[in-house]
């Protein structure tokens, strides 16, 4: 990663012991910054602790739940309180489910891709850019997906999910780009990651798109070399 100065930032990576959350993690403590990571499951530490090594040590681990508003404005109090700023949200929480066509997509499973990748993207930000509007600054870089600007069939409720983000992102950033808050995000296509790996062992993997590359995007972004740069969705696409 293009070395950026974020020493003694205050970084929030939502699902950071996914994947890509992992890589951001890791290079946004490489380069300084103080970084607090957001987990569901208690069994996703283990993973994390491998990836990061000794920087672990340096990483302050919440767990929470971002589809319930209560828990979230719990999480970013706490945030405050003990850092007393969030400098930087990084958002990759986020899930996938398709295969069906509307007419047979169930109720639960519109719910869940709303819930898990929309709903939290809302929550997270409502409550992190109150309090970066009280610091006047801030940067929000939301993980959406390529998918969102296009159906191509059997993946509405989660097309749809991801869409908003994008719409959620513009409207956002129509309302802090004067306070100085940017709020952008990033559109990959298929992450070149384990899970991925083993669900599409066909697939040629070397078109797909690495998390530390997505990672260098949202390093940039999170740079004040992007303070002109606002309500952008950014294509990480790979070679697909």
């Amino acid at each position: 990663m293009i070395k950026y100065d974020f020493n003694k930032k205050i970084v929030l990576v939502t699902g950071g012991t996914g994947a890509l959350g992992q890589t951001i993690s890791l290079d946004f403590l490489k380069s300084g910054a103080n970084v607090i990571v957001t987990y569901v499951n208690d069994n996703e530490i283990k993973s994390l602790e491998s990836k990061l090594g000794n920087f672990v040590k340096k990483v302050m681990l919440v767990k929470a739940n971002l589809m319930n508003d209560d828990e979230v404005q719990k999480l970013v109090s706490n945030i405050i309180n003990a850092n007393n700023r969030i400098d930087i949200l990084i958002n990759t929480v986020g899930g996938y489910r398709a295969g069906h066509p509307v007419t047979q997509i169930s109720e639960k499973d519109w719910d869940l891709m709303m819930n898990l990748n929309l709903k939290t993207a809302f929550l997270i930000s409502k409550h992190v850019v109150k309090e970066m509007e009280n610091k006047g600054q801030g940067k929000v870089i939301h993980v959406a997906a390529r998918s969102g600007l296009k159906g191509s069939g059997n993946d509405a409720a989660y097309v749809a999910s991801k869409s908003g983000i994008l719409r959620l992102v513009e409207s956002l950033s129509e309302e802090v780009k004067n306070k100085n808050i940017n709020v952008n995000c990033v559109l990959p296509s298929i992450v070149d990651s384990d899970a991925n790996r083993q669900s599409m062992p066909e697939e040629d993997f070397s078109k797909w798109v690495s998390p530390s590359e997505i990672s260098k995007v949202i390093a940039f972004l999170a740079s004040d070399e992007s303070n002109s740069i606002h309500g952008a969705s950014i294509p990480t696409y790979g070679i697909i």
